[in-house]
């Protein structure tokens, strides 16, 4: 079953980078799917391409990331409970801690008083549903650079099969 579960998994990481690609704005950024649990999922992208005067990562760059490494996350969670919807972001709370010299990383989870079956559920339910999602840019040697917490929105594209 593991075997099935990462074959999924690979599957689904394929299309999220593909859609990324897709986006004219992400692809720019040079990103990639970095780790992926089923719980959290990681984006990379080169300091090189988002630099700013002062040589550390540009802010509009992390907040990019953040923000595509959450909506990754809702829309991975969304495919895998097999239903089809579209998943925006509804507003997000980004706080700058330290400068960043080096690659970009950003890990987002579902906030700890959140769950995905709760999140599922009423999106089966309702159509919609809204998850918040905690986002951090580590720095190499421990702490955060960026951290943010982001709500994002699921709307079916086609209703859910009772079931």
């Amino acid at each position: 079953m593991t075997d099935d579960r990462s074959l999924a998994d690979a599957d689904a990481l394929r299309r999220l980078e593909a859609h990324y690609a897709g986006m004219p704005p992400a692809a720019a950024m040079d990103l990639r799917v970095r780790d992926w649990d089923g719980e959290r999922l990681a984006l990379a992208a080169p300091l090189s391409v988002h630099v700013n005067d002062k040589g550390c990562a540009f802010g509009g760059s992390l907040a990019s990331l953040m923000t595509l490494a959450a909506w990754g996350l809702v829309t991975l969670q969304v495919e895998a409970a097999g239903l089809d919807a579209d998943v925006f972001v509804a507003d997000s709370e980004l706080r700058y801690r330290a400068p960043l010299f080096a690659d970009l990383v950003a890990e987002a989870r579902l906030d700890e008083a959140a769950s995905w079956s709760s999140f599922i559920a009423t999106l089966r339910a309702r159509g919609r549903a809204r998850a918040t999602v905690q986002a951090t840019v580590p720095l190499p040697g421990g702490g955060v650079a960026t951290q943010g917490r982001l709500r994002y929105a699921a709307i079916l594209r086609t209703p859910a099969l009772s079931g």
